[in-house]
């Protein structure tokens, strides 16, 4: 339904009050993500992570451990370090995954899906030692431990990309959209007599 600016009426019925999250996906992007859970790139994608999570538990809990008992001190810090860098990276991707597969199979909503809490941001260095590239630890650290960093690496910037491409950026929730703008010409429109 259509009023005489051509807009649907309730356009922009999503907006909350300022500071919070702003429902800016339509129609359209929700049928993007229900076929996007329902696909075969999400079903690999899910598998691939949840794989990776027990593979590095099993690591970490068995040969890892000795691993780490081999190391000198600083070495073992850095094992340490780069262990805990690992374990939270796959738990972010197993917990957007687990949002995802919540949405495919009804349990959550669109707009819960999208909350800022359940997106994966690009990977910031903060740590000197983390900003190193793998390869310079390559000579003290297991290559198990190198290959599951490097590989986790790879799946979180693939499902940051992903994140991105389904839910735009974390930014464009917070009102700083195409829709937002709209929605406040509308208002500011409205009050004028036709």
């Amino acid at each position: 339904m259509n009023d005489s600016t051509g807009f649907s009426k309730g356009f922009g019925a999503g907006r909350t009050q300022p500071n919070t999250m702003v429902d800016t996906l339509g129609p359209q992007a929700e049928a993007r993500l229900k076929e996007f859970t329902a696909s075969e790139l999400f079903a690999k994608t899910f598998r691939e992570g949840m794989d990776m999570v027990e593979e590095t538990a099993a690591y970490l809990d068995g040969t890892g451990r000795q691993d780490s008992k081999m190391l000198a001190r600083n070495e073992a810090l850095i094992y340490a370090s780069q262990s805990m860098r690992l374990t939270t990276r796959l738990m972010q991707v197993a917990s957007w995954l687990l949002v995802q597969r919540a949405l495919k199979e009804g349990e959550m909503t669109g707009a819960e899906a999208r909350a800022e809490k359940y997106r994966l941001v690009p990977e910031r260095e903060t740590d000197t030692e983390n900003a190193k590239p793998l390869a310079q630890h390559a000579a003290i650290l297991p290559a198990l431990l190198l290959d599951l960093l490097a590989r986790s690496e790879k799946l979180y910037e693939r499902i940051v990309r992903l994140d991105r491409s389904l839910y735009g950026s974390i930014n464009a929730q917070h009102g700083n959209t195409v829709a937002d703008q709209i929605s406040r010409l509308e208002a500011a429109f409205s009050n004028f007599p036709s």
